[in-house]
Parts: structure tokens; C-alpha cells; sequence
């Protein structure tokens, strides 16, 4: 009878440790880049392939980073969120296309519109793996001194939008 419970007794921890993990929401991961400055790249624009995007080019604003692709459902949820933002004008949005075909991902901006003054294109996602996307969408909050402020993973809604991501923008602007 005792040699059973030393199994019995694994199995109830690893059961546990999966209950734990299966209540805990997986838009929440921590991002080890949160806190640090953000990987610099130089990356063809969606536009104009001929020039190139870098972070190095927002340094002294606070912005937005939106990974996105025409093949993701997400995108298309949040898309009207982003519009409207980039409306307002209260913070510019710049899009990294993320493994997509460019002319899928023009016509895909013409059909929804076009909330960024600039779209990277990572076409082999090597960028997507320095920022640590697990999948798109993912939006980044970049202050102005190149740092990662926030990262929200999946698409951003109102309530994201006007909870966390605003209020933190207009802290950084003030700064």
C-alpha cells in the first residue's frame, strides 16, 4: 500500500498544478520585454518597399506597435477599435504585418481601412520572435524613450482600450 503513494501523491500535485494553470487567463503572460527597451529593427514598409521602418525613427513619442495580419480573425475584432483610436489622434499607431502575403495585407487595408501612418512588413516573423509574439494580434505600448510600457495579447477591445492602454498613455506623455 505504501509504494502507491508516492505515485498518488505526484499525480494529485500535477493534477493540481493543471487546475491552477486552467483557471488563469492567457491573455495575461507576463512579457519578460515589458520594462526594457524595445528590439530595434529595420524593416520594408507594406506602402512603399523601398523604405524602410525602424523604431530608432519614434524616439521622443509614445506609440503603438500592432502586430497584425490579413489571415488573423482577431485583427479584423479589433480593427474598428483601432480606427477609431487612430482617429482621435491621441496616439499613433504604427502596424508590423506579421508573415502575410503584401498584396493580401494591402487589400485587406483598403477593404477596413488604414489606422497606421506605417506598416512593417515581417514576412519571415524573425522580428515577431524578438518582441516575443506568441500570435497575432498582439499590441505594444513603446514610450519615448524606446521602452515597452505594455503589451496586450489578442485583440484590443474597448475596455482594454480605455482601462489600461489610455490611461497609460497619457501617464507616459506627461512624462
Amino acid at each position: 500500500m505504501k509504494r502507491f503513494l508516492l505515485p498518488f501523491g505526484l499525480f494529485v500535485v500535477v493534477v493540481g498544478f493543471l487546475a491552477v494553470g486552467l483557471t488563469l487567463n492567457p491573455r495575461e503572460v507576463p512579457s519578460p520585454l515589458v520594462g526594457k527597451v524595445a528590439p530595434d529593427f529595420a524593416l520594408p514598409q507594406l506602402h512603399d518597399p523601398e523604405k524602410l521602418f525602424s523604431p530608432k525613427e519614434l524616439t521622443g513619442t509614445v506609440w503603438l506597435l500592432n502586430v497584425w495580419a490579413s489571415w488573423c480573425g482577431g485583427c479584423k475584432d479589433e480593427h474598428p477599435v483601432l480606427m477609431q483610436l487612430a482617429k482621435a489622434g491621441e496616439v499613433p499607431i504604427y502596424g508590423m504585418d506579421y508573415k502575410d502575403q503584401r498584396d493580401e495585407a494591402l487589400t485587406w487595408l483598403r477593404r477596413w481601412g488604414n489606422p497606421y501612418p506605417a506598416v512593417a512588413v515581417d514576412q519571415s516573423g524573425r522580428v515577431g520572435i524578438d518582441y516575443g509574439v506568441y500570435g497575432v494580434p498582439e499590441t505594444y505600448v513603446i514610450d519615448k524613450a524606446g521602452v515597452i510600457r505594455f503589451k496586450q495579447i489578442g485583440p484590443v477591445d474597448q475596455d482594454v482600450l480605455q482601462k489600461k492602454i489610455l490611461p497609460l498613455v497619457r501617464e507616459l506623455q506627461t512624462r
